[in-house]
């Protein structure tokens, strides 16, 4: 059974962040965009405890911020 994201060490949390990064960086599309809030969350939770969060984790959340924004406006009727 698997933890959840609640009950992680920082250590746990810092190793599940680096598994989403390399599976976000590895998918296209849609995929990208709904590991978007775990990521979200992973990194908030680090940060919330002191870890370091490396700016490459906060770049590429930033990065599916905008592109869900943008998936938005694509699918937006005129």
């Amino acid at each position: 059974m698997l933890k959840g994201e609640e009950d992680m060490t920082d250590q746990e949390l810092s190793q599940t962040a680096r598994q989403l990064e390399a599976t976000i960086v590895a998918s296209r599309g849609a995929k990208r965009l709904e590991l978007q809030p775990q990521l979200s969350r992973v990194l908030e939770r680090l940060d919330r405890s002191g870890q370091h969060v490396p700016a490459r984790l906060r770049n590429l959340n930033a990065v599916l911020l905008d592109e869900a924004i943008e998936s938005r406006f694509d699918n937006m009727p005129l």
